[in-house]
């Protein structure tokens, strides 16, 4: 049997809240750091963990071309520089069989002071390319990039566009046996990315391996075999482009979400578990809803110890991801009681008219000043007040107030 090229088996990366992640310049700190570490044990304070990814698994055969998607901060580009050995994993391993070339973000890798010419050399090198494999490459490199004019101009002087062109160019014409892309699509005109959609289907015919990053969800479609969608550092599904891309549509228009619940997660002090929205008589929405109509969200989480002066924090926000609104309940006369570990309910209620029509998101957020969010969920439920051309139909804003008027 072929070993997968890529397999991932229960991946975790946990980064520490306010921790002191900074860059470590000076060797004598670096040592006192890694002498230290032994004696320092795990962080005191739990709340400052953070897991940007949790439990991950999944192989990748060779030739073919996996896509991630998810929304920004989901851990899609932690993933990937774990992969690339960029970021060592807090837990689990990923092993991945071949020679690997990434591109992560704009240029990376190049060095800033080195002309295009050198850093192609470069990179070449640190792929393992003997100089005879790169010469014979070099001319295809520069032609698919389309910056034959600079390429003796150091790459700091670069454009976004013209690095991540050449960026590319290197990973996908030095022949890795597996090729790692976060989001290239995002940057340059059609044509070149019509040209990097087209080089990577070559390379996966090819008998490469390629994991790719995008949101887009066409490129997704059309070169991937399979993908996964990964949401809050959790893989939620992995199956065929088609319907991964469905889901993760689903879940960021929110359509049909008017109630979500969500599994507890292994060590989390605190988790959101259920957040649903209702209309006055409590059926949950399903659908769009009229503008006169009262919005209730309800909202359940746990605590497996005391939260002393948490509260939880609803916001509310349109299509575009806007704020709309915010509320708390710290003034609320239960919220004492919601200190406490074990399991807790709240209840916020929007009276009508309120809204003007449109499509709200509910995000839900357990925080604890001064830090602080300590855990979140974005985006878990929305709802749509529909326009019934009625007196708010067509205003600007958000928040619709009816104040009385009259003439002095």
């Amino acid at each position: 049997m072929v070993a997968p090229m890529i397999e991932v088996q229960r991946l975790g990366k946990r980064y520490l809240r306010g921790g002191q992640q900074q860059a470590i310049s000076d060797l004598r700190e670096r040592v006192v750091g890694w002498i230290s570490r032994p004696f320092r044990g795990r962080s005191a304070d739990p709340d400052r963990d953070f897991w940007a990814l949790r439990d991950v698994s999944f192989t990748v055969e060779r030739g073919e071309v996996l896509g991630v998607i998810g929304r920004n901060g989901a851990g899609k580009s932690t993933l990937l520089k774990i992969l690339s050995r960029i970021t060592r994993p807090t837990e689990g391993r990923a092993h991945l069989n071949g020679r690997v070339g990434s591109l992560l973000e704009v240029g990376t890798g190049f060095h800033p002071e080195l002309t295009g010419r050198e850093n192609v050399y470069f990179s070449g090198a640190i792929l393992g390319m003997k100089e005879a494999e790169i010469r014979s490459q070099f001319d295809r490199i520069v032609d698919f990039s389309g910056v034959e004019a600079f390429m003796d101009t150091p790459v700091k002087y670069y454009s976004s566009g013209m690095r991540v062109r050449l960026g590319f160019a290197v990973a996908a014409h030095l022949k890795p046996e597996i090729l790692l892309v976060d989001e290239v699509l995002a940057v340059g005109d059609a044509a070149f990315q019509k040209k990097c959609l087209g080089k990577m289907q070559d390379a996966a015919a090819g008998g490469r391996t390629v994991v790719l990053v995008s949101h887009s969800m066409n490129a997704i479609k059309r070169l991937c075999n399979r993908a996964l969608l990964i949401s809050s550092g959790r893989m939620i599904v992995q199956g065929e482009p088609d319907a991964v891309v469905d889901q993760y549509l689903l879940q960021a228009r929110g359509l049909g979400r008017g109630e979500a619940t969500f599994p507890g997660r292994e060590g989390e002090p605190f988790n959101i578990s259920r957040v649903s929205v209702t209309d006055g008589g409590g059926r949950v929405l399903t659908g769009p809803m009229e503008v006169e109509e009262r919005i209730c969200v309800e909202a359940e989480f746990r605590l497996e110890r005391e939260l002393p002066g948490g509260y939880a924090v609803m916001t509310l926000r349109n299509r575009s991801g806007e704020v709309v609104m915010m509320s708390d309940n710290r003034d609320s006369r239960e919220s004492a009681g919601m200190t406490a570990a074990g399991v807790h309910r709240i209840r916020i209620e929007m009276p009508a008219p309120m809204l003007v029509p449109g499509t709200y998101s509910v995000s839900m957020a357990l925080c604890r000043p001064p830090k602080g969010s300590l855990f979140r969920r974005d985006d878990a439920v929305s709802f749509e007040l529909a326009d019934t051309g009625g007196i708010r139909s067509g205003r600007v804003g958000y928040i619709y107030v009816p104040l009385k008027w009259r003439s002095l």
